[in-house]
């Protein structure tokens, strides 16, 4: 294995890293408030490091990463991200490092589960650093899933493969295209979501931290009351800017290049998407309205709003669904689980793997009543191969096993069974609040012991990278040729 590349990456993203330490730093320096010196000292630490990894990987010449560096790469990068992103937390608000971390990753993750309080009196610098954790996050997962998952075939991503995702030579060029493209359009929804929101009455600093964590998916928060803390109009657009960062980000490329918005709609994922936040919007709304707790548009609204929310993994909070009733509560556990778009910024199984499971049912159920019959295996007018059709099974598998090992390790630590089985589903899934009222969307996960910590942060890190990319890992087959 090459590891001088691996040294080198890690440390121009360490770089990019305490470059956007300067923000908070330089707002807090402007409001004359805590924060700048203590960013200041992350920076020079974080800037050491990251001298120290490009200084041990410089070679004259350039390696190409395998598929086993890769693996080693998407991981390393992440973790050592958080590692030193972590510091302002731990100068500033003088939490414990486990606190710090579990708030990095929740943030790095787009996960949105939170361990502060009092985010209303909290530093504008620290405030800036958590939006801008989970901006960074998801756009980094972006181009993660677009260019690597699938060049590594994990959980089935294979099926979504395109010239990006050849790490040969002769495509990193498409590659840099490919992921500029990305960014750009990830820039042009921010600043619309940025007026937005400016429009709908936040302050211009609420308005940027919400746009960087609605894009993103993340639901970092200015205020502990979250989305409910701001106007009926400023709601609206975080439903419509959630749904957005749901979508894949290739095709908004495709759109904006063939000057064809419509294209976006005659995509599988995106239609299954859309038609999971109908069903299932619509439904808690005739709920809502029939047991006389919310009527016309705040039904809707609020329905709408927490569906979007929880499907895209945001996190936002908009009233609190555990208290409508039991079968609100159900939906939601249901939605837990299932994410929206590959390609996007969310979490969750995604969209694509459960339509492929369904094709896979009837499919089935045809060949018990036609066993000679031959019947070609499709997902958006691509073949679904054998391969494909393994990962996304093993995928599945290792994901309902990750959930199942965490909530057991959180039980022995203390935690209930409910709240154990919520908060490793959540935490895997990338979504945020849990469905208990400790950790749900009024609450917080402060009181979870340092160890139980750790363990989410790992789940969070697992969900991100599709799990498969983390466990391959711990194999020994993966360190020796």
């Amino acid at each position: 294995m090459v590891f001088r590349p691996l040294f080198f990456i890690t440390g121009l993203v360490l770089s990019k890293m305490a470059f956007f330490m300067y923000f908070p730093m330089i707002l807090a320096f402007y409001y004359g408030s805590l924060g700048g010196m203590e960013f200041l000292m992350a920076i020079v630490l974080t800037h050491f490091a990251s001298f120290l990894f490009l200084y041990v990987g410089k070679e004259k010449e350039s390696s190409r990463l395998g598929v086993r560096e890769m693996f080693l790469l998407t991981t390393s990068v992440w973790v050592l991200a958080s590692l030193f992103a972590a510091l302002p937390f731990v100068f500033i608000e003088h939490i414990s490092y486990s606190d710090a971390f579990f708030e990095t990753m929740s943030g790095i993750t787009t996960t949105g589960s939170t361990v502060l309080h009092d985010l209303d009196t909290m530093h504008h610098s620290v405030l800036l650093w958590r939006s801008i954790l989970q901006w960074l996050g998801g756009v980094g997962f972006i181009v993660m899933g677009v260019a690597i998952l699938p060049f590594l075939n994990v959980g089935g991503m294979r099926l979504f493969q395109t010239e990006s995702s050849d790490w040969s030579d002769k495509s990193s060029a498409k590659t840099r295209t490919v992921a500029l493209d990305i960014l750009v359009v990830y820039l042009i929804l921010t600043v619309l979501c940025i007026l937005g929101y400016y429009f709908a009455g936040m302050s211009g600093f609420e308005a940027v931290n919400h746009a960087m964590t609605t894009i993103s998916t993340g639901g970092y928060s200015t205020s502990d009351s979250s989305m409910g803390h701001f106007s009926i109009l400023a709601q609206w657009n975080a439903i419509i800017f959630m749904f957005l960062g749901g979508l894949p980000f290739l095709l908004f490329v495709r759109a904006v290049k063939n000057s064809n918005v419509f294209n976006l709609f005659h995509d599988a994922q995106v239609v299954g998407f859309l038609k999971l936040i109908i069903f299932s919007s619509v439904s808690l709304t005739i709920y809502l309205v029939y047991t006389g707790q919310f009527f016309g548009e705040e039904a809707l609204r609020l329905s709408l709003f927490n569906v979007v929310s929880v499907l895209t993994t945001t996190g936002f909070g908009l009233d609190d669904f555990l208290t409508w009733g039991d079968f609100s509560v159900m939906i939601f556990f249901a939605l837990l689980f299932c994410g929206a778009c590959s390609g996007s910024t969310t979490g969750g199984i995604k969209i694509f793997r459960f339509q492929i499971a369904l094709t896979l049912f009837k499919r089935q159920l045809m060949l018990l009543m036609h066993p000679h019959a031959i019947l070609p295996q499709k997902y958006n007018n691509r073949p679904v191969s054998d391969d494909i059709l393994r990962s996304l099974i093993a995928f599945v598998l290792a994901y309902l096993g990750t959930i199942i090992i965490a909530a057991l390790l959180l039980t022995l630590l203390g935690s209930s069974a409910m709240e154990a089985i919520s908060a490793s589903i959540t935490a895997v899934s990338n979504v945020g609040p849990g469905l208990t009222a400790e950790i749900g969307p009024s609450g917080n996960f402060a009181h979870f012991s340092d160890l139980a910590k750790w363990i989410l942060s790992l789940c969070m890190l697992l969900g991100r990278l599709e799990i498969l990319t983390v466990a391959v890992l711990f194999t020994t087959h993966f360190w020796h040729r």
